[in-house]
């Protein structure tokens, strides 16, 4: 296994950690509190830096609510243990930017536009912005 493909997926993880956390509005204080644990050590399960231990996941689940595979949901794959025919991972940009105050507040904001219409008209905007980025 090689060693790299074990450390992205340490920070895929901790990015999952970081993503749900932010969710719910919770400081990384409040996190290591809950866990018996410092901020800086959330930061290091966070950032990848340090894996996060079974015993220590199914906490994270309790606090996080959510269940285990929403940790490993899109995770990069290892190349000699996915099945011929599985599905596809999802995009880890996703992941990323959701992992993102920034990603997460866009999204929080269009969630809340409730016609449809003017939501596809802010997606076509930032579509454009993109384009006219682009060139």
């Amino acid at each position: 296994m090689a060693k790299r493909i074990l450390k992205s997926i340490d920070k895929y993880v901790g990015g999952r950690v970081r993503m749900r956390r932010r969710m719910l509005d919770m400081s990384q204080k409040d996190l290591g509190d809950r866990l018996g644990i410092t901020f800086q050590q959330v930061q290091k399960y966070e950032n990848g830096t340090n894996r996060i231990s079974a015993s220590r996941l199914q906490a994270l689940t309790y606090i996080l609510q959510v269940s285990v595979p929403f940790f490993f949901d899109g995770a990069p794959q290892m190349a000699d243990h996915v099945a011929k025919g599985a599905a596809a991972p999802s995009p880890a940009y996703v992941s990323g930017f959701l992992a993102d105050s920034g990603g997460l507040r866009l999204v929080r904001a269009l969630t809340h536009i409730s016609d449809p219409a003017l939501r596809r008209s802010v997606v076509r905007f930032v579509e454009q912005i993109v384009a006219a980025d682009d060139c």
